[in-house]
């Protein structure tokens, strides 16, 4: 797998967004092969189980629906993440509603630690993971961002819908918590 650079991301999107709109179908292949994983493990760090793959596939759904609203402000990925966000929201609302307001537990959070598999030594792996598994939903989600997606601040910030400051509080909080328990 070949890494590039965000900017080299956003100009090979860029390009391929235009071949798309140019009525080329494979351009639109080559955009959903490039995120679709970053979009999952995104949204399973939300406390999605079951249906990752279906939202993964609605948010390229509704970004194709609404391409020309895309303007280029933030990253391709960023607003892809924004649209999985909001669907993953719509999803919550929705069971709440149909539980009659019984409220998500925690344990229902899956973590997303098992997107760092592989990227840490197995005797620290299982301490990583009980420690990610005790932050925030909140929390977790902007740890993944930034350590599996590499996402700046900013486009976190965009992505989780908050503030750049409170994505960086979030992010160190989340550090120090995790640092602690696998000190312990």
């Amino acid at each position: 797998m070949t890494h590039h650079s965000p900017s080299e991301l956003a100009q090979d999107d860029a390009a391929l967004i235009a071949r798309w709109r140019g009525g080329e179908d494979r351009a639109a292949t080559a955009l959903v092969e490039r995120h679709a994983q970053a979009i999952a493990r995104f949204v399973a760090s939300l406390g999605e189980r079951d249906e990752v793959e279906e939202i993964v596939q609605d948010t390229f759904v509704r970004a194709f629906g609404s391409l020309d609203s895309f303007r280029g402000e933030s990253s391709f990925r960023t607003w892809l993440l924004t649209i999985a966000r909001n669907l993953v929201r719509d999803r919550h609302r929705t069971r709440k509603r149909a539980r009659h307001h019984v409220e998500i537990q925690d344990d229902d959070l899956v973590s997303s630690s098992d997107a760092l598999e592989g990227t840490v030594a197995t005797e620290t792996e299982q301490r990583l993971r009980a420690a990610v598994e005790t932050l925030s939903p909140m929390q977790r989600s902007i740890f993944t961002l930034r350590v599996t997606e590499g996402l700046s601040y900013k486009e976190i910030a965009i992505a989780v819908g908050s503030t750049e400051g409170a994505a960086r509080v979030h992010y160190h909080n989340a550090m120090r918590m995790i640092r602690e328990k696998i000190d312990e």
